[in-house]
């Protein structure tokens, strides 16, 4: 089955101090945005991408491809006023039935090894979300307080999610709901099984300026 991927990048600059998209942002020579793009084609050169932006972002990013000399073909949608109305603009692009991955722009260092797991276990099993343990305690809040629980019971959930596209497109159709935080939250709520597949804890999603610098050592380190 054929592969594709479509890349949400509708984020602001706001945690990052900075007043230009987190995702256009200069990191090691280029925008995000760019690094992220690449990694899909490194994984898979015929893969087929489908990158959401807001209106508003549409020219910006047209001339920093212009400066950058960046000619990954692609094709753009406009995204909506959530992420959810954004993947399904993305999604409408999509006709022909293929693996479809939905990813964070400003995800630039997934490893090629979590793009194989996840392309290769959608393909067996209908879906793919990347996760990773997590090492740092965790308290659940309530009324009263808060309550330790097991960490061994939680996983860290990443992108690219993977699906086989029209069934993530029948649950697009769902009406939103305030639980819908990530894809496989809106396929599990269609009524389908969600999957778990191994990811890689360098795939961090830059948010902050320090998500910059842990990012930009990594990079360097050959990742």
């Amino acid at each position: 089955m054929k592969k594709s991927v479509i890349i949400v990048a509708g984020g602001s600059g706001s945690r990052m101090g900075s007043e230009q998209p987190k995702q256009f942002l200069k990191w090691c020579g280029k925008p995000i945005l760019m690094h992220t793009i690449e990694r899909f084609v490194s994984y898979d050169r015929h893969m087929r991408i489908v990158l959401v932006l807001p209106a508003n972002q549409v020219g910006v990013w047209e001339r920093l491809c212009e400066q950058y000399d960046f000619t990954i073909p692609l094709e753009v949608a406009l995204g909506g006023n959530t992420r959810f109305d954004s993947v399904k603009s993305g999604l409408e692009v999509l006709t022909e039935e293929c693996l479809v991955g939905v990813h964070d722009g400003v995800r630039p260092l997934v490893s090629l090894e979590t793009l194989e797991n996840c392309y290769v276990t959608a393909a067996k099993c209908g879906c793919a979300i990347p996760v990773t343990d997590s090492f740092e305690s965790i308290r659940e809040m309530n009324e009263s307080g808060s309550r330790s629980v097991n960490r061994a019971q939680y996983k860290m959930v990443q992108t690219p999610q993977v699906f086989v596209m029209s069934v993530l497109k029948e649950a697009y159709e769902l009406p939103f709901q305030d639980s819908f935080t990530d894809d496989a939250s809106v396929y599990e709520s269609a009524g389908n099984e969600v999957i778990l597949t191994a990811g890689n804890r360098e795939n961090i999603k830059m948010t902050t300026p320090v998500d910059l610098l842990v990012g930009e050592a990594l990079k360097k380190n050959g990742l």
